[in-house]
């Protein structure tokens, strides 16, 4: 069988798909004698992604937006908090002027993944499936439900960035769909398969188990689905994958894997992770702690630097105060106490707290996980996690010494670090 088309460009090596190469390659995938009076559904991300979101989705519009009956924008929340239409209007790139002239019957809408009304079901997992896609470590019948508005459109694109991962391995594609504008059960199942698994072994890594369980739920949205995969370095576009979301984000994650691993020859006993305003709340800003686990010694020291961040999580923060950061045997060896809360917010605690053993009522974590950030000492020492006053931090002081074992990232949360392969 002949493989689909995926339309791509890649920059040179430090270079940009400027705005001129994105709609040359846009038009020729999306022809707009293809579209005459079709209805388009654009799903983007939050953001909490970085990307140049406006220059691809402008690209769009250009080619077809004047030839759709309708042509509209969902942003795949997952459970993050909806966007106001300004910030939405931020990532789109589109002023007052824009947004009142040539994107006016642009309708812009969030997702919403707690509202039932909002969410179909286009059918389940079957246990027999799950018990396969978890290499039997679950089998259960799992739910699959996704925002209604995709029925209302005869097409669905996705634009996107392509990073790796802590629960699916690579982000993208047809994870946009799930988690992005899915309903709660397939979104918690599959979180939890993921910190099951553990983080360590899944981010970076194409071929997942949970990677597995969004594309097959992906299969039962029965639409069209097309998928703009982006691959960023900081502001620049280095690459833009278009075609079907499986192939699309295949491609993307292949030159993600070569873009977004930093390999280190030895672990670092103290990291300094500063986690840019995009995070701001530790839900996820933790994304600086499990990009750098791998690079973390035993014993050794992660601080979470971010002095904006106050709160645990806009979203599920009462869960987390009450259930804390901690391993994932800490939850497994003690699963009739904590199983009917969301497998979700679990997974998140076991993927910032990071490795570590439960054994006779005793955790011991691998390593010491210490936020510098605006939420008060109290707190953190209720939520299992240390405390560093922000003010007394100065970034420069971790600055150049990787040979004393102590890292400074600056700008943490998308790159992966990783150790190098020792040699057979």
């Amino acid at each position: 069988m002949k493989s689909p088309k995926v339309w791509s460009q890649q920059a040179p090596q430090g270079q940009d798909c400027d705005a001129s190469l994105v709609n040359e390659l846009v038009a020729q995938a999306f022809r707009a004698a293809d579209y005459q009076g079709r209805r388009v559904l654009v799903i983007v991300p939050d953001g909490t992604r970085s990307g140049p979101i406006d220059r691809v989705f402008k690209a769009l519009h250009q080619a077809i937006g004047d030839v759709t009956s309708a042509f509209d924008v969902l942003v795949a929340l997952g459970t993050h908090q909806p966007m106001s239409e300004a910030a939405i209007c931020t990532l789109l790139g589109l002023s007052a002027e824009d947004r009142a002239s040539k994107f006016a019957s642009v309708k812009l809408l969030n997702h919403e993944w707690d509202n039932p009304q909002a969410l179909v079901q286009v059918g389940v997992l079957q246990a027999d499936e799950v018990h396969a896609f978890s290499g039997g470590l679950f089998a259960m019948d799992v739910p699959v439900q996704v925002n209604r508005h995709i029925f209302s459109y005869d097409e669905t694109v996705i634009v996107g960035p392509v990073f790796p991962h802590e629960v699916v391995g690579f982000s993208g594609g047809n994870k946009y769909l799930f988690p992005g504008v899915s309903g709660a059960q397939i979104l918690n199942f599959f979180h939890w398969l993921g910190a099951v698994v553990t983080s360590p072994k899944t981010i970076g890594v194409a071929n997942t188990p949970v990677r597995q369980v969004v594309d097959r739920a992906a299969a039962m949205v029965k639409t069209n689905k097309r998928c703009l995969a982006l691959v960023v370095e900081g502001p620049r576009l280095a690459g833009l994958f278009i075609g079907p979301p499986e192939q699309a984000w295949q491609q993307a994650s292949q030159l993600s894997e070569r873009l977004h691993i930093t390999y280190k020859e030895k672990p670092f006993h103290k990291i300094l992770s500063c986690v840019p305003a995009m995070y701001d709340d530790l839900w996820t800003g933790g994304k600086g702690m499990y990009k750098l686990e791998p690079v973390l010694a035993d014993g050794g020291e992660l601080i979470i630097y971010g002095p904006h961040i106050h709160e645990v999580s806009a979203t599920h923060n009462e869960t987390m105060l009450a259930v804390g950061y901690h391993c994932r045997d800490y939850f497994l060896k003690q699963w009739d106490r904590f199983q009917h809360l969301p497998w979700g917010v679990l997974a998140h605690a076991t993927h910032v707290r990071g490795g570590g053993t439960f054994e006779d009522g005793v955790e011991r974590c691998r390593v010491k996980v210490t936020l510098a950030t605006s939420i008060p000492p109290d707190v953190c020492a209720r939520i299992n996690m240390g405390y560093l006053d922000p003010a007394t931090v100065q970034t420069q002081d971790f600055a150049g010494r990787e040979e004393q074992g102590v890292l400074l990232v600056p700008t943490a949360g998308e790159i992966l670090f990783r150790l190098k392969p020792s040699l057979p």
